[in-house]
């Protein structure tokens, strides 16, 4: 049940960053998004300093740029949908390369693309620099409702025997002579998901009833929590790692002034 203390996005490493709490970083991340949304989009520069606190992130954390880039593709519907409001907005036009564009679809596209990046630049950045284990003790600490931070605990637990579910399935198909990337299977594809959910449902019930046995009480111990992770985090580690969300809410604010 402990295995995968990791997750696809963490990047080993034993940089400042990596030894941060946890719960110090989701702060930092909140923070940092939070003043990024609420820039006007109107304006340029701001976001140009929000991207030089990330970049200054990274090599602090020892994050190589080509690692971090190709993982950034989980924006692309987004980007796709951007591109597409300049021509579908109305309001004021203006002429780029013999097209006739929305002024406010253009503004609105670049709000999507740039807050949209940075944000998911962000959360990689955490998610480069936190274990999976690391994430229920963080959330613990921060106060979040116990059944929240056990509905996390348990699913990083068992995401791990899902994934091994899934390829045992996807073998027995090919072992049948299937093929589960053509098109003409998906019928068989579907049904497999619909399997899948099934045996996770009722291996859930299962774990839960055996769990209720061994007296669970909807609370994961603590000892299971902070098995292995950081202490919590001292003031000083709060005061230096506020200072990039510190430059990022100033930076917001300016902007509005400004404006």
């Amino acid at each position: 049940m402990g295995a995968g203390h990791a997750h696809p996005l963490y990047r080993d490493g034993d940089s400042p960053a990596h030894r941060l709490p946890a719960e110090v970083k989701i702060v930092v991340l909140v923070t940092f998004v939070l003043a990024v949304v609420a820039t006007p989009r109107e304006l340029f520069w701001p976001f140009g300093i929000y991207a030089l606190i990330i970049v200054a992130i990274w090599s602090v954390a020892r994050i190589p740029v080509r690692w971090i880039l190709p993982r950034m593709l989980i924006e692309a519907p987004f980007v796709v949908l951007a591109v597409l409001l300049p021509f579908a907005e109305g309001g004021e036009q203006v002429s780029v390369a013999g097209l006739s564009l929305s002024v406010p679809g253009l503004y609105a596209a670049w709000g999507i693309v740039i807050k949209g990046t940075l944000g998911v630049a962000a959360s990689l950045t955490v998610a480069a620099t936190t274990t999976a284990r690391e994430l229920p003790v963080a959330l613990s600490r921060l106060r979040v409702p116990a059944v929240i931070v056990s509905m996390l605990t348990l699913m990083i637990r068992y995401v791990d025997v899902l994934a091994a579910e899934i390829r045992r399935m996807r073998l027995a198909r090919i072992s049948r002579g299937d093929s589960p990337r053509m098109l003409h299977q998906i019928g068989a594809t579907a049904t497999g998901v619909g399997a899948l959910f099934l045996r996770s449902y009722e291996r859930g019930e299962r774990v839960y009833l055996a769990m209720l046995s061994r007296g669970f009480d909807g609370r994961v111990p603590p000892l299971a929590l902070g098995a292995g992770c950081a202490a919590a985090a001292s003031p000083r580690q709060w005061a230096l790692a506020l200072l990039p969300a510190s430059a990022a809410v100033t930076v917001a604010l300016s902007a509005w002034v400004i404006r």
